[in-house]
């Protein structure tokens, strides 16, 4: 029997996603390996390449590192793929001069750097690979400056908040470290850049951000001592010294800060729902080629928080993330859904399937 060439055509896209987002070979997938980097592209080292080795660069970058979510897949539409990859490079260069370099005090110098080196491409001089590749795609969309300043912000609030009193206070941070993200990608699919639409935007970003910060319990603590469940919720005594002792042993100190924190992180988890089922709204008000791509950010973040509740809230002894498989499925749900009706499906809490996980 011959195959439907539809068929085929879908396996390919689903191949080429595969490959794309876990073949390629990281350029700075680790705090080592970002100083390495930070050597050749760094304050004294940076030079202009040219645009279309800058444009290959962002390309490595975007195709080498693990997040929650395929950042560029065969549903990127062919000819916004370099965009995508260029705006995705300036926030993981961004994300880890706050994160990777251990030194806030350093890190803070360094994305003032960044700032100077995005004003420098906004006024059409860039230096940075990054900024090169990003200034063709800037012009090309009429991109403002004002996002990638938004989120320059977030990270070097980093480098001096690390705790937050309330949940409205965490928002607004994500306003500035998660939203802005959102509305770049709508301005790059040439999406409506106010009303609705954007305020749908602004949910979903918000959602995937407080996932991950309660998938990182454990990381962000350990690694970063850092604490984005806001101290209004927590109840538990001696909450932060308990939580070290229970990351540093690999197992909790009593059964009861056990349950207190799996009770606290479901807390957060019931919170975060809501923005992802009204934020879902925007698959009705999309073209039909924005919503696959959209579809995939959301179904990610979705299935995290799904393997949070499997793991039984116990992010902070594992930090529950998507294998290939799962990531490959998405794909093709996000694909199949697009292709036969587009829009928003089944609710998002009965269809996000459970998730593997991993230790933290």
């Amino acid at each position: 029997m011959k195959a439907d060439p539809d068929s085929l055509a879908l396996w390919r896209r689903l191949g080429y996603t595969l490959y794309f987002t876990h073949e390629e070979v990281a350029l700075h997938n680790d705090a080592a390996g970002f100083r390495e980097e930070l050597g050749r592209h760094g304050p004294d080292t940076t030079r202009p390449i040219g645009t279309d080795a800058a444009i290959a660069y962002c390309r490595r970058l975007a195709g080498g590192h693990y997040e929650n979510f395929t950042v560029i897949s065969s549903l990127v539409p062919a000819d916004l793929r370099d965009d995508f990859a260029s705006v995705y490079a300036f926030c993981r260069w961004a994300d880890d001069l706050g994160d990777e370099i251990g030194d806030p005090e350093q890190s803070t110098r360094l994305l003032q750097w960044w700032k100077q080196q995005l004003h420098a491409c906004f006024s059409g001089e860039p230096e940075h690979p990054v900024f090169e590749a990003l200034d063709v795609t800037r012009r090309r969309h009429q991109l403002p400056i004002e996002p990638f300043e938004d989120l320059i912000e977030a990270f070097l609030l980093d480098q001096h908040c690390t705790r937050y009193k309330t949940w409205n206070q965490l928002l607004d941070y994500c306003k500035l470290s998660a939203d802005p993200v959102g509305r770049l990608v709508l301005m790059l699919l040439g999406e409506p850049r106010n009303g609705r639409v954007v305020e749908c935007s602004d949910r979903i970003c918000t959602a995937l951000q407080l996932t991950n910060h309660f998938q990182d319990v454990n990381r962000d603590f350990s690694e970063r001592n850092r604490i984005y469940i806001p101290s209004e919720l927590i109840k538990i005594p001696d909450f932060e010294d308990r939580l070290g002792r229970t990351i540093s042993q690999g197992f909790a100190v009593d059964e009861q800060f056990m349950q207190q924190s799996r009770d606290l992180v479901r807390d957060c988890v019931e919170r975060t729902w809501p923005l992802f089922i009204e934020g879902r709204e925007i698959l009705d008000h999309l073209k039909p080629g924005s919503r696959p791509v959209i579809r995939l950010f959301i179904d990610g973040g979705m299935h995290i928080l799904r393997s949070i509740e499997s793991w039984n809230y116990e992010t902070i002894l594992h930090r529950p993330r998507l294998t290939r498989a799962r990531k490959l499925m998405l794909v093709g749900r996000a694909w199949i859904s697009s292709r036969f009706n587009g829009r928003r499906g089944t609710p998002a809490r009965v269809q996000a399937d459970p998730v593997d996980g991993s230790a933290a």
